[in-house]
């Protein structure tokens, strides 16, 4: 088979242009980065020294190889934010910002070189290395048109391939839930991806659940319920499981990114909530307490009373009784 029916036969987005020339949707200066990200890798020595000097596709790629790995934005604790507020707060300007990480480096790097089609193709089915693969994935999120992007990630959703995002490790996920959480959700890490129009958000869900149905159909019940298959537990599509992580994943974020003393407040008030919710509780108990007592209370009274009105009762008939 020759090379153009290969490349004919392969499955990328389809934009209307089905020739090698991939159009840049959004922002073709920024690359639709945050601008705080791009200000920062516009200003870094290894952009602009290191690879400077690197011209072709193949010399940026096996630079991934070698230097990308993870896929945050900053390196890990390089972003102090503690102490600045309002449009300082880890938003604006770059000294809010930290050391630019090599892989965002890179990601503006393989923009500048402007891929084709088939070299995004071969960034996603590399198999030296799936950072070399998640940044294919992460330059057809940032340049492309949303309607195209389901069809450039379906292929690759039930993908096992391990990778873990995180600076400093500790969140090993797959190929196939990373492209996932780059579909259904807007926020990586301390950054944005490009928003996508609800219209085709509501099309990128339905064809995603879809494609969730077809996959439980075609496997068998003791591999969907994790029973065989090797690592299937891992690339299994759980919407419950996925949100939690998310919101695991979204604290760790705040606490690690931008948003400390935010976080530090809103835990604050969970625990204040707390302290408030067992005072409530200790003075209820308390008030139960102050109750019984004064109900036993007068009810000794009562009954000395009562024992006191009997023996003058008792004493008078006595007195009548010997008159």
């Amino acid at each position: 088979m020759s090379e153009v029916e290969e490349f004919n036969q392969q499955k990328p987005g389809k934009s209307g242009k089905q020739h090698n020339i991939l159009p840049i949707w959004g922002n073709e200066q920024t690359m639709n980065l945050n601008p705080l990200i791009l200000a920062n890798i516009q200003g870094s020595s290894y952009f602009k020294v290191h690879l400077f000097k690197l011209k072709t596709y193949h010399e940026v790629v096996d630079e991934i190889y070698y230097q990308v790995n993870h896929l945050e934005p900053w390196e890990r604790g390089s972003r102090k934010t503690a102490g600045q507020t309002g449009m300082c707060g880890g938003v604006r300007g770059v000294g809010a910002g930290g050391i630019v990480s090599t892989a965002f480096c890179l990601l503006y790097k393989l923009y500048t070189l402007r891929l084709t089609r088939k070299q995004v193709n071969g960034l996603l089915q590399h198999t030296d290395s799936p950072y070399i693969r998640a940044l294919g994935f992460m330059y057809i999120r940032y340049t492309q048109p949303p309607a195209d992007l389901f069809d450039w990630y379906a292929d690759y959703l039930d993908d096992e391939e391990e990778v873990d995002p995180r600076a400093g490790g500790g969140g090993p996920t797959t190929v196939g839930a990373l492209v996932r959480q780059m579909l259904i959700k807007l926020d990586w890490f301390s950054t944005l991806f490009p928003r996508i129009p609800v219209p085709i958000q509501k099309q990128i869900e339905q064809k995603l659940a879809e494609h969730n149905r077809q996959s439980a159909a075609a496997k068998p019940a003791s591999n969907f319920r994790g029973g065989g298959g090797g690592s299937g537990s891992g690339s299994s599509y759980n919407p419950g499981r996925m949100e939690s992580d998310r919101r695991d994943h979204d604290d760790r974020d705040k606490r690690d990114y931008g948003e400390p003393d935010r976080y530090a407040k809103d835990r604050a008030k969970r625990d204040d909530r707390g302290d408030r919710g067992k005072e409530r509780d200790r003075d209820r108990r308390d008030r139960d307490r102050d109750r019984d007592r004064d109900r036993d209370r007068r009810d000794r009274v009562r009954h000395r009373s009562r024992s006191r009105d009997r023996t003058r009762h008792r004493s008078r008939s006595r007195d009548r009784r010997y008159r």
